[in-house]
Order: structure tokens, then C-alpha cells, then sequence
């Protein structure tokens, strides 16, 4: 039985991703010698092609013909892909609970003092938008 199509990226996908929302439009071989350099994954030729086009079929990706090959560039902003996975994560392993998944990313990650002092400006900018 064949596995239902998530309505967000895989794993490979974001790194696709990540790499064409730095620098787009580019072609499969700029994909790919990407994804070695900066994602540090081999991938054979054909099975980027592969990815790229099942990304461009889920709407992802656009694609543009460019002599005998295609450009890639990303469909999708990375704030809406973001916050779409966040909201998944959040509903599906915190309940809903936006409290209970900062508590888990603040014990779970090592934050320096300019981290939790930028969250804390950030969460006392948002209490006095909630106030206003």
C-alpha cells in the first residue's frame, strides 16, 4: 500500500528547498552539486531530476525550460512552509499547545544568553500586542 502524500516537504525535499530559496532559478546539476556541498548528500543524477519534478507535481517547485534542460525555482515561500510544519508539530505532538512545545525547545536546546535574551524580547513584544 502505497504511502499517502504529506502536504509537507520530506526530509530530501527541504534540503531541495534550502538550497533554491538561497539561490534560484537553477538547473538539476546546480541542484545537485549543492546538495553534495552544502547538504553534504550524494545524489545521483537522475534521482535529483526525480525529486525535482515530484517536487514540481506536489507544487513545490516551478520549473522553466532553458535550452535542453529545466531551471528550478522554489513555488513555496520558506515562512509558509515553516510555519505550516510548526502548526503539524504543533497539533500533533503538543496538543495545541504552544506553551508546552517553547518548555520542550527550551530544555531540549542548548540556548546561549543572546538566545534567551532575544526570546525574551520577543515574548514581551508579543505580551504587549496581546495588551494593545
Amino acid at each position: 500500500m502505497p504511502r499517502t502524500e504529506s502536504e509537507y516537504p520530506t526530509e530530501l525535499e527541504l534540503e531541495i528547498l534550502k538550497v533554491l530559496w538561497k539561490e534560484s532559478p537553477l538547473p538539476v546539476r546546480e541542484v545537485r552539486a549543492r546538495l553534495e556541498a552544502e547538504a553534504d548528500r550524494p545524489l545521483a543524477h537522475s534521482s535529483v531530476i526525480t525529486m525535482l519534478n515530484i517536487m514540481h507535481r506536489k507544487g513545490f517547485l516551478r520549473r522553466k525550460k532553458q535550452g535542453k534542460s529545466f531551471l528550478f525555482s522554489p513555488k513555496v515561500k520558506k515562512a509558509s512552509v515553516s510555519q505550516g510544519i510548526l502548526g503539524d508539530l504543533l497539533s500533533r505532538v503538543f496538543d495545541d499547545s504552544p506553551s508546552s512545545m517553547v518548555l520542550n525547545l527550551l530544555e531540549a536546546a542548548e540556548l546561549d544568553s543572546d538566545e534567551l535574551s532575544e526570546l525574551r524580547k520577543l515574548i514581551n513584544r508579543k505580551a504587549k500586542e496581546k495588551k494593545q
